[in-house]
């Protein structure tokens, strides 16, 4: 399954795109949309905490633990400002993204971990995993995609400048988001560095 490439050099790309999103998003939230907080009277800056963590907790790092919070916060937002949840294309492939993470996260913890399935299991279920995997990140860089067109959509018909900085900050936010989801996936299609006579071999 893998690409005849190494991936070494894929690697280093996707880590420095990751990093200028990340770093982006920063910006948009901190200079443009006013920062963040859990609890405010500006219902807006509660909202801010989603983009952030759903970049970083589902999109970077992986760790689903920062997307749920993520998720709270535009629950949190949506509610107190008596707007309605799950009504557009977004949120729903979003908490689709969520529960097949959930799946996948479970599923590989029983069978690569605890309790462990036998070596022919994991051995048969290892490619499966792994696509199943990758097809879970792609849809969470297509959500993370929507959820860009979507806040930007809103607040351009609340008058912001099409052409401003604000939105070609998200517009290329949402573009270096696309291209570190391209080279993450790359990274994991490529052959992995080769063991030499130092590596680590089992006893």
């Amino acid at each position: 399954m893998a690409i005849a490439v190494k991936a070494l050099p894929f690697t280093f790309v996707a880590h420095v795109l990751g990093l200028a999103a990340l770093i982006m998003v920063l910006i948009w939230l901190l200079a443009f949309r006013g920062g963040m907080a859990f609890e405010s009277s500006d219902k807006s800056l509660i909202f801010n905490i989603h983009p952030f963590l759903m970049l970083l907790g589902l999109i970077v790092i992986g760790g689903e633990a920062l997307g749920i919070v993520g998720i709270y916060a535009a629950f949190k937002y949506h509610n107190e400002s008596s707007i309605a949840n799950l009504y557009s294309l977004h949120s729903w492939i979003g908490i689709g993204v969520i529960c097949l993470y959930g799946i996948q996260w479970v599923f590989g913890f029983t069978v690569f971990f605890f309790p462990g399935g036998t070596t022919r299991i994991r051995s048969g279920a290892l490619p499966f995993h792994t696509l199943f995997g990758l097809f879970v990140y792609v849809l969470a860089v297509g959500t993370a995609c929507l959820g860009f067109l979507e806040k930007l959509t809103f607040l351009e018909s609340s008058g912001l400048a099409k052409y401003g900085n604000e939105a070609f900050l998200v517009n290329f936010t949402a573009i270096v988001t696309i291209l570190y989801g391209v080279f993450v996936v790359l990274t994991a299609l490529c052959q992995t560095p080769s063991e030499d006579d130092y590596s680590y071999a089992a006893i």
